[in-house]
């Protein structure tokens, strides 16, 4: 039974000058604690292997989904896949690590008290969190009227699905049937890339991107699922959020031009298991 805790990080973003330093600081604080790694290590396949490696040296067990940025074909990765076919490539350079992906059976996180079901979820976005009243193609046209489009419209392929919607209702689907068989006694850690809920969302500067964040479709998985916690990245946003009474964390790091502006250090591992003590649901600090 593990005696350690479950941490988590997210948006790596390895090869960016001051991550490097920050990544190669993570370590656990027993030899039993497990790390969750929300997506977006790097763009490049190699970069990925090489940040995941070393991270799993040191964990006794890592687990990992992938966000936009895996998912990228860019110019001198050699690794030409696009869209399911890169993912694939990933899940599998995963497994010789030894580290856990959503294709892999759920473990288990076994406390003196209670057991949890760590899900890691691999589901995309399918831009219905965009404005209400707004067509996809409207939505799209306002957001390249503004000149602030995310880069996946150029880099993130969704072959061989005809487009990336098509790709993450595919996705939808298939995590649901799986989230459902779990058994009703035990509760679960949620972990997506993009956010389950489109709350944390209105928190972005730019509110137009939420589109590119997630699914209504999973808007209740929370509840549905029984999630003790959910744990997501994507937003450069690392908070503490609450929502129908869950914890929702979002572990980013970030890129160093975000944490160097922030009046605090980067965090780069978050304690999601047992919960960090000190940590209030910002959403709900008026209510204290």
């Amino acid at each position: 039974m593990p005696r350690g805790s479950l941490l988590a990080t997210s948006d790596l973003h390895a090869t960016h000058d001051g991550n490097t330093e920050l990544i190669r600081s993570i370590r656990p604080y027993t030899d039993d604690d497990w790390l969750i790694i929300a997506g977006d290590v790097a763009d490049s396949a190699a970069v990925v292997e090489t940040t995941l490696k070393l991270l799993a040296g040191r964990f006794a067990k890592v687990i990992w989904t992938p966000g936009n940025h895996e998912l990228w074909t860019v110019g001198g990765d050699p690794v030409r896949s696009r869209g399911e076919f890169r993912y694939t490539h990933l899940v599998e350079m995963c497994r010789n690590l030894g580290i856990v992906t959503p294709e892999d059976e759920y473990p288990v996180w076994r406390t003196e008290s209670e057991s949890f079901v760590v899900a890691p979820l691999f589901l995309l976005y399918d831009y219905s969190f965009r404005e209400p009243g707004l067509s996809r193609e409207e939505a799209l046209r306002r957001a390249y009227d503004t000149g602030l489009v995310f880069a996946d419209e150029r880099l993130l392929h969704p072959d061989p699905y005809p487009s990336r919607e098509e790709w993450c209702r595919h996705r939808v689907e298939l995590t649901e049937r799986r989230l459902a068989a779990i058994p009703d006694n035990l509760r679960t850690v949620l972990i997506s890339h993009f956010p389950l809920h489109r709350g944390p969302t209105r928190m972005l500067r730019h509110q137009h991107l939420a589109m590119w964040c997630g699914t209504e479709h999973t808007a209740d998985w929370h509840l549905r699922f029984r999630a003790a916690v959910v744990v997501y990245g994507h937003l450069h946003i690392p908070l503490t959020l609450e929502y129908d009474g869950v914890r929702f964390e979002e572990v980013s790091l970030g890129y160093p031009r975000e944490w160097r502006r922030r009046p605090f250090p980067p965090e780069p591992v978050r304690r999601i298991l047992p919960a960090d003590p000190n940590r209030r649901p910002f959403n709900r600090r008026s209510e204290a």
